[in-house]
């Protein structure tokens, strides 16, 4: 007899996951939600982020407790949350925001009715383990997956993640997914499509994937970002650039507007060289050297090529948190 694909997928579910898990497929997914979010049209993400954004977000606690990827929420004023067992959107608020991690916390104005997925180990993660990727909609809206790689990520925003999970193959509605392990916790938060999540040496095949914040890098924060709203009271210097890497040499491909950067003189496609006199040839490592120059109103020296020459720009970094147009609430 033949099965429908959604039969199908929950026959696949049920065999990945414990008998724990088995009875409890459906509310294990019902965790999954929709996030909507509004965003005014003078934040400074609105032209690069859109005014009008949506991901998938996760039930991780009581009160109507989400969790979802930063730069779905970032900056938004009006938050709504649905739930896959129908209904009206929720009204909701951003409680929370990181940029260390990319993550972001929502709280629902009233009761879900969804019972909260738990909070896995995401350290035991593995290149090869077996996991689910899942999106709302329901078992409809799952893909199994593998880890394919462990590995420093680093984004041309001035974006630093340890240890983040690459997986295989690619989840289409990947923001603010679920990455469910062998046990049906939850293991990670889905942040971007990723054209090379492997590659099987210099000159083997590339395999596309997703990259996944592991909820390693949540729990040792996730209480002080509820209080606060923080995930630290000190954030890193930030200067406002993107920057584009290319057979070891670092270009600027943006400048934010009203930045320390761009007060400081920095242009697109200006060649940056190192901070002092660290010499960086990757976005890890400029990134690590511009931490280290201090906190925010430190003065950071951008070595960068003019002409044939280097010259070196002063820069007094900035506090993103304050460049940023937040809620005062968070």
């Amino acid at each position: 007899m033949l099965r429908s694909p959604l039969f199908l997928m929950l026959v696949l579910l049920a065999a990945m996951l414990p008998d724990r898990a088995r009875a409890a497929t459906d509310d294990l997914l019902s965790a999954i939600v929709r996030v909507e979010a509004l965003v005014p049209a003078d934040s400074r993400t609105a032209e690069s982020l859109g005014q009008e954004r949506a991901g998938n977000g996760v039930v991780i606690g009581p009160n109507g407790l989400v969790l979802t990827i930063g730069y779905v929420v970032l900056e938004a004023d009006r938050v709504s949350i649905t739930t896959a067992k129908g209904g009206s959107p929720v009204p909701a608020q951003v409680i929370a925001y990181d940029h260390d991690t990319g993550l972001g916390l929502v709280r629902a104005a009233s009761d879900l009715g969804v019972t909260p997925l738990e909070l896995g180990d995401s350290t035991l993660l593995k290149a090869r383990d077996r996991v689910l990727v899942a999106g709302f909609g329901g078992a409809a809206s799952t893909q199994p997956a593998y880890v394919v790689s462990r590995r420093t990520f680093a984004g041309y925003w001035e974006y630093l993640l340890e240890n983040a999970v690459f997986t295989s193959p690619p989840y289409e509605s990947f923001a603010g997914a679920a990455l469910i392990d062998s046990s049906g916790r939850l293991a990670g938060i889905g942040s971007l499509f990723i054209p090379d999540a492997f590659q099987a040496g210099p000159s083997g095949p590339v395999i596309p994937g997703n990259m996944f914040i592991p909820v390693e890098a949540l729990v040792p924060i996730l209480d002080r970002m509820i209080a606060t709203g923080r995930a630290n009271d000190t954030p890193k210097p930030w200067i406002g650039i993107q920057l584009d890497e290319r057979s070891g040499h670092l270009f600027v491909r943006r400048v934010s507007p009203d930045s320390p950067a761009a007060l400081a003189g920095l242009k697109p496609d200006d060649l940056v060289l190192g901070v002092g006199e660290t010499a960086t040839s990757s976005l890890a490592d400029f990134y690590r050297a511009l931490w280290a120059s201090g906190d925010p109103g430190s003065i950071a020296n951008i070595r960068v090529l003019d002409g044939l020459s280097a010259k070196s720009v002063e820069i007094r970094t900035g506090n993103r948190y304050q460049y940023l147009k937040l809620n005062r609430t968070y």
